[in-house]
This record gives C-alpha cells, sequence and structure tokens, in this order.
C-alpha cells in the first residue's frame, strides 16, 4: 500500500462512496493503485496499455462497489478485477495479432560480469519469445504462480478456476512452456 494514512477503514470508505462521497473512493484509489498497477504491469506490453487496464479495474470497481459482499478484504476483491482485466486484455491482444506478445515483460536479472548480463539478456529474450507461444491462460497461471508467488488456493481465488484446475492448467502450461524452449534449442 501507498502513504495514505489508515485511519478510514476500507468498509468506511466503501459505506461513503456507496452513500455518494467521491473523495472516499478516490481514498481508496490511492490506497491501492500502486498494487493494482504492480499487478498490471506484469501483463501490459506498455503504459498505454498499463494505463488501460488500472483505469479500467477501478472504474469496474466503482460500477460495481455495491456489489462487494464484505466476505474477503476489500484488496483480495480488486486484485480479482485486476487479474480479470489483464487477463481480458491479453485476450484482446492475442484477437488482435494472432498470438499472444510477452514483449514488454522485464525480468531483473543483474550481475557485475559483461559474460553474465550478456547470458541473462539472451535468456530473457528467450523466455519472452516462450511466453509468446503460450495462450492467455496459460501465461495467467505461470505469472500468477511463478513469477509473482501466489498459491493455487489465491489463483483459484483471483480466477474463478477451481483448485484442481489451477493445478492442471500450471502443469499443462509448464509442459508446454518446456517444449517450446527445447524446440528451441533443436538446430
Amino acid at each position: 500500500m501507498t502513504n495514505v494514512p489508515e485511519q478510514h477503514s476500507d468498509e468506511s470508505l466503501i459505506s461513503a462512496t456507496l452513500a455518494g462521497d467521491d473523495g472516499a473512493y478516490a481514498l481508496l484509489v490511492t490506497r491501492y493503485k500502486r498494487r493494482i498497477f504492480g499487478l498490471a504491469a506484469r501483463f501490459a506490453r506498455d503504459n498505454d496499455e498499463l494505463e488501460d487496464i488500472c483505469q479500467e479495474v477501478f472504474i469496474k470497481a466503482f460500477e460495481n462497489l455495491a456489489s462487494f459482499r464484505h466476505d474477503a478484504p476489500f484488496e483480495h476483491w480488486l486484485t480479482r478485477i485486476a487479474v480479470r482485466a489483464s487477463h481480458d486484455a491479453l485476450r484482446r491482444r492475442r484477437r488482435e495479432k494472432g498470438q499472444s506478445g510477452f514483449d514488454d515483460y522485464v525480468f531483473e536479472v543483474r550481475d557485475a560480469a559483461a559474460e553474465a548480463r550478456h547470458e541473462a539478456r539472451e535468456a530473457r529474450d528467450l523466455l519472452k519469445w516462450a511466453f509468446t507461444r503460450l495462450k492467455a491462460e496459460e501465461r495467467i497461471v505461470i505469472t500468477l504462480l511463478e513469477l509473482e508467488g501466489h498459491s493455487v488456493r489465491e489463483i483459484s481465488a483471483l480466477t474463478g478456476w477451481s483448485e484442481a484446475n489451477v493445478k492442471v492448467r500450471a502443469h499443462r502450461a509448464r509442459q508446454v512452456l518446456k517444449r517450446v524452449l527445447e524446440e528451441s534449442d533443436e538446430p
């Protein structure tokens, strides 16, 4: 979270927003924008797409705030909206281009030696290329599980898939990624 004071609970800000206080919603946006931008940045290919996804998340959250049931933390509910909006963006991009791109995904690999940096750059490029060969659902599950470190249960809650389905999709996505990477090594 950001430096927004915790003097107002999410619940009180939600109630105030539903009562017509737009400033209360602005506080919720300020409180969670870094988390949502961080999550969406893993899927967006550029800053324009990132801003579009985040704007979509906060608009959808505002429009559906009355349906928030308070049976889970607001942050969890908002994150679920962000995952779905990111997934939708990946599917739209695939339809637009005919295949998913993972062109601007940033992998932080640092090493002082030039040779190690060169190898890391090649590995990053290879992984970015391999990610373009995955379906949107495969990219989502690999990103959430392997790169973001979410548990199967959390991914299930964020995507709406059953835990068994998450495990199956993760297994299949790893197999596809492995096959793609192995095929890239063939002469």
